[in-house]
């Protein structure tokens, strides 16, 4: 059994990757009004991997006898003025996101539920390959600037990514 404290902070991270999905979602339509097809498939493949990382929650939240409790999943923003704004904007948010993971270990520690923080290791780990993927993208578009060929080519190297769903847990 999951104690009240824990329930209801996975719910909230539920909600989080919900929200996250959405926000790449408004980023996907963003880079689909500039025509830039590889930043669809990028942006496309993260709100995949946010959508499995909520139900990995949900599932363990039903694993363990808990109460699912959906709330409404905030507005994201809609509209940035470029590729770089948009990528300095995802690492800000993963970095919250991270922020979050180690706030449910947190809870997992002080109510010392083994369980969850064994099953929380493999958020913390995703953490970390997201933050490591966003920068490297973002650092890249520091580096492009205005250079719209190079745009192109980054756009292009972004196209071959393509979406492993993730074994959580």
């Amino acid at each position: 059994m999951i104690s009240e404290k824990m329930n209801t902070a996975l719910n909230k991270q539920v909600n989080a990757e919900m929200y996250s999905a959405y926000l790449y979602l408004a980023m996907q339509a963003y880079f689909q009004r500039l025509n830039l097809k590889g930043f669809v498939n990028w942006m496309n493949i993260q709100v995949q991997e946010e959508m499995a990382h909520a139900k990995g929650l949900y599932d363990y939240i039903q694993e363990r006898d808990g109460e699912i409790i959906l709330e409404a999943i905030e507005k994201p923003e809609s509209n940035w003025n470029s590729p770089l704004e948009v990528f300095e904007a995802i690492y800000k948010h993963e970095q919250h996101v991270t922020a979050l993971i180690n706030q449910l270990a947190d809870i997992a520690d002080e109510t010392k539920d083994r369980a969850a923080a064994l099953f929380l290791q493999w958020y913390i780990k995703e953490q970390v390959e997201e933050e490591a993927s966003v920068s490297g993208v973002l650092e890249t578009l520091k580096m492009i600037k205005s250079d719209t060929h190079a745009l192109l080519l980054l756009d292009k190297e972004l196209m071959a990514r393509v979406f492993n769903p993730p074994v959580i847990g």
